[in-house]
């Protein structure tokens, strides 16, 4: 593993440059250059000057994305324990496919700077092996990503034959986890964020080993707060203790299970409804995409809303979820969407969802 940025080498395509070619490459006014490279040589810029720190951009997944300065030693040390963790060695590919406006693509970078990776570079789209030829060793994507990749015979193949893939930046749902399960090589949920610079814990997805627990790397410690969400003490990634807003348990192993975010409790009736845990529980009975969300109720304080695509029996559905679900879990309306709005990196954006529930009823 290579900390010192000074001594890291690119390899790229299966050429491999050094600090100077490297600004060269920066450097070089190719008009033909795709927009992909032209993002990869941008941050390579960042990745060498003078400074100790970054800025990166959260996703804007729960409210308005922001910018955050992170230190380029922690990437390099978070890089660091991934690399270790997957037992990844030198001159292995690894698959550069999401934006690198966000940590998460950020990270495959600098991963492959510290490990010495051979980068290959793709497009930020929805079929990222829908081109590609080669073997890849390891591999990032969002959930999204995956899914379409699944739709496609060809590349569903290829998809099996990826020795290593984590899926992050957004939830991996029962369907999704299942349609994995009987794949070859390991496949990982991560479980992190911008402050954390990706992941610190990873869940195992297929396999003897899959898991509903993450797995913290050996240097993270956890606990619960009072809210019974997440604390994380991670030194070698963040400064300072990280209070989350996942309510988790935790277990004697040391592993720990998200069960969702204090943000998306719905408070009915004086009963805490967890958004998350309840839409696991209606994917038991419908097939088409939806969100569980909520609006304010002069009665109850909140009431359950579904957001649903395509066209359905509001009425019939309504009773199906009255008569299965607990009182005040099932939702009290039904709003027909085109889509479910979802951020740049593929998670449910809440607050989005929210003000449509807002507008239509209220």
């Amino acid at each position: 593993m290579v900390i010192n940025r000074e001594h890291q080498l690119l390899t790229l395509d299966g050429s491999t440059y050094d600090k100077a070619q490297i600004k060269e490459l920066v450097r070089s006014t190719d008009v033909n250059k795709s927009p992909e490279m032209s993002d990869l040589f941008f941050f390579l810029s960042r990745w060498f000057d003078e400074s100790d720190t970054l800025t990166v951009q959260t996703s804007g997944s729960t409210g308005v994305p922001k910018k955050q300065l992170v230190s380029k030693v922690r990437m390099m040390q978070s890089a660091r324990l991934t690399c270790e963790f997957l037992h990844l060695h030198e001159n292995e590919t690894a698959l550069l496919c999401m934006n690198l406006r966000y940590i998460g693509a950020m990270m495959m970078v600098v991963r492959s700077l510290v490990c010495g990776l051979n980068l290959i570079v793709r497009p930020a789209s929805g079929h990222p092996l829908k081109d590609l030829q080669q073997p890849i060793d390891f591999a990032a994507m969002v959930p999204l990503q995956v899914y379409n990749t699944l739709q496609s015979p060809d590349e569903r193949e290829k998809l099996k034959a990826v020795r290593h893939l984590i899926i992050g930046g957004g939830t991996v749902d029962e369907q999704l986890e299942e349609t994995l399960c009987e794949f070859p090589n390991p496949i990982y949920s991560t479980y992190g964020m911008t402050e954390t610079l990706s992941h610190i814990a990873l869940r195992r997805l297929n396999g003897v080993e899959a898991s509903s627990h993450y797995v913290p790397f050996d240097s993270v410690h956890l606990s619960l707060s009072e809210d019974q969400t997440l604390v994380i003490d991670a030194p070698l990634v963040c400064s300072g203790t990280l209070v989350t807003n996942d309510i988790a348990q935790l277990y004697p192993d040391g592993t720990f299970e998200i069960l969702g975010r204090k943000d998306n409790v719905i408070n009915s009736g004086g009963i805490k409804i967890q958004t998350e845990q309840l839409e696991q529980q209606i994917r038991k009975h419908i097939d088409q995409p939806f969100v569980i969300t909520s609006v304010p109720d002069p009665k109850l304080g909140e009431t359950v809303v579904m957001l649903i695509v395509g066209a359905v029996d509001s009425q019939a559905l309504l009773t199906l979820l009255s008569e299965t679900l607990p009182t005040y879990y099932a939702p009290k309306h039904l709003i027909l969407v085109d889509h479910i709005p979802l951020t740049e990196t593929g998670k449910i954006d809440r607050a989005a969802c929210k003000q449509i529930a807002l507008q239509s009823l209220i």
